[in-house]
Parts: structure tokens; sequence; C-alpha cells
């Protein structure tokens, strides 16, 4: 899988801890709380998935939500952009999906760190 600029920059705060939450309005106006999993990316663009949490912070359901993550400057804050096309979504959702079979696979199989050598 291959990942962008942005979104490896995007990654790395993630995985550092060094993004915090993003919040969604709604239709309704109602403000839910995403933490951020992920920046892909899917046919030279880039898409976001977020775990949108509730009021204590969880995520009991595990739904995710998919963005189109546009960020033309790191000093600005990024924007999100709603995907309105089925089959531009199938794309992203199946790229989420291997994303977490490759991590699954990842944490099933311990290999050995670079510059090791396996006895």
């Amino acid at each position: 899988m291959e990942f962008s600029k942005n979104a490896i920059e995007m990654n790395t705060r993630i995985e550092n801890g060094d993004q915090g939450t993003v919040d969604i309005e709604l239709d309704d106006g109602k403000l839910i709380s995403c933490a951020p999993m992920i920046v892909l990316t899917v046919e030279s663009k880039d898409y976001i998935v977020l775990l949108p949490l509730d009021e204590n912070g969880q995520n009991n359901d595990g739904n995710v939500w998919f963005y189109e993550f546009i960020w033309e400057n790191q000093k600005e804050d990024p924007e999100l952009g709603y995907i309105s096309e089925d089959d531009e979504y199938e794309k992203v959702a199946e790229a989420f999906d291997l994303y977490l079979d490759d991590a699954e696979f990842d944490e099933l199989v311990e290999l050995p760190e670079e510059g090791s050598e396996e006895v």
C-alpha cells in the first residue's frame, strides 16, 4: 500500500498522538467528535478514516467514516471533503479493508526487526 507525502505526515502525527479529535457537524447540526485512524492514498487522492466517538470518548459499534483529506499547506489545518460517488467510496472502503488485513497480518506474524538476524 502506497501513501502520499501528506498521508505519511498525518499518519505519523496520528501514530505519535500529536493529532487530536476532529469535530464533524451532521446535517441536523449535531457535532460528533471523531478520532482519526489513518490517512489512505487511493488513486493519487488522500482520504481520512475517522472513528466517531460517543459522549464518553468511546466507539462501541465499530463504525468508521471516510472523507476526502485535503491538505494543501501544512501550516494550515486540513479540510475534509464529502465523498459523493459510490464507486469512489467503495474504492476507499476496499483500501481500508486491505489496510486492516495488513495490520492484522503484521500482528499475527512477528517479523524480525530490520538489522537483526533470525536464529
